[in-house]
């Protein structure tokens, strides 16, 4: 089969990467250079799995920047394209999905397109009323940053907004690329599978903020955080998985989710999806005045990054706690190697570790790593195991 992937981030790129195992796979992206690493079997995002799927296996999969070659063949068209989240209009910018749209029509109109890029709650079924046409299916995706083709290749649950044949094929078609055999497959309706990419990572960020308010409830009483986290965990009902403290939940996705939904609850009586969205700005808050607590004069901040084994900093955590710390007078530097530029929200840029950790009175670390181990003694963090889960 005949698939184009627009946009090749994390999403679009495993999801190329995925099909191209056995499908023929054109990746449309903007950026030249992202198309020119990809067609040199290299990846533009930090992905152990597609680094090594483009570096060993065969793929039928090349990169272009132009719109004509990518759609005029296609047979399924998947947009994985940004869609950021508007504070003006409290809604997602949907303006690259449409577009993407727009030229698949002019071009090929049989196509079938797949919106993969998440959206507001009712999106899909009003493009397709305005336009007049039934060929947009949307299908969301769950994928982690850093680890999106594991999770494409393990994927726990297939979802396609669809009732139909032709979505039970597209659903067999994605499978078949998977290592994991039987999996969860759920054909719905557009809207429907829009609300449950909202509300499943809403349900996420909610457990991340129910276990920082649990720490930040321990920090304040002088109690043992991971004691309390243990015992509370051995309920099955709760689960022992993804209840690590952090500075909050961050990244692409929780934030602007979690957003939206409530954005979508407009008129609608709730109090837990608004408490969600606020308990983060709150967590981050109590941080940066617990880190102040202990008057350094000069705070590093260790990475940027979302979480390990990622190059992306988009939206993270740790800024909120930089924005804070800022406004209560702090002097900032960071660490990140995987910046070019000098400086980040106005603080200084030290890409010398060594020279970063003699520099910084107080070292804080939304996750722990072997690079700190030998200045232990001065790193601030509310990690317990590690891990980003």
């Amino acid at each position: 089969m005949r698939f184009t992937i627009v946009g090749t981030g994390y999403v679009g790129l495993s999801n190329a990467v995925l099909l191209a195992q056995q499908h023929n796979v054109i990746a449309l992206d903007i950026d030249e250079q992202r198309v020119s690493k990809i067609n040199q079997l290299q990846s533009p995002i930090e992905d152990k799995e597609i680094e090594n799927f483009l570096a060993r296996k065969e793929l039928n999969l090349i990169a272009t920047t132009d719109k004509y070659q990518a759609y005029q063949e296609a047979e399924y068209v998947f947009i994985a394209t940004p869609t950021n989240y508007d504070t003006v209009t409290n809604f997602f910018d949907t303006k690259s999905v449409e577009s993407v749209i727009d030229d698949v029509f002019e071009i090929n109109p049989d196509a079938l397109i797949i919106i993969k890029s998440t959206v507001p709650v009712g999106f899909t079924e009003a493009l397709k009323e305005k336009l007049d046409v039934k060929n947009i299916i949307f299908s969301p995706e769950f994928l982690r940053e850093g680890k999106a083709l594991y999770d494409n290749l393990y994927p726990s649950r297939i979802i396609i907004g669809e009732q139909s044949e032709r979505a039970k094929t597209l659903a067999k078609v994605v499978a078949a690329c998977a290592v994991k055999e039987d999996v969860d497959i759920h054909l719905t309706n557009n809207t429907e599978a829009e609300a449950i990419k909202l509300f499943a990572n809403t349900y996420l960020a909610l457990r991340v903020a129910f276990f920082n308010e649990l720490d930040t409830y321990a920090v304040v009483h002088g109690l043992d955080t991971e004691q309390i986290i243990k015992g509370v965990c051995l309920d099955p009902r709760v689960g022992d998985f993804y209840n690590n403290p952090s500075f909050g939940y961050g990244g692409y996705c929780l934030p602007k989710d979690t957003q939206q939904l409530l954005a979508n609850y407009e008129n609608i009586p709730q109090n837990l999806i608004q408490a969600v969205v606020s308990s983060n700005n709150t967590r981050k808050e109590f941080i940066a005045n617990d880190i102040v607590s202990s008057n350094p004069k000069i705070v590093g901040i260790y990475r940027l990054i979302m979480k390990a084994g990622s190059d992306n900093f988009r939206a993270s955590a740790i800024q909120g706690i930089i924005e804070h710390l800022k406004r209560l007078g702090t002097t900032v530097i960071i660490y990140e190697p995987k910046s070019d530029e000098g400086s980040f929200l106005d603080c200084e840029i030290v890409n010398d570790l060594e020279a970063f950790k003699n520099r910084a009175d107080i070292i804080v670390a939304n996750r722990l790593s072997e690079e700190l181990s030998g200045s232990l003694d001065k790193v601030y963090t509310r990690d317990l195991s590690g891990s980003d889960y």
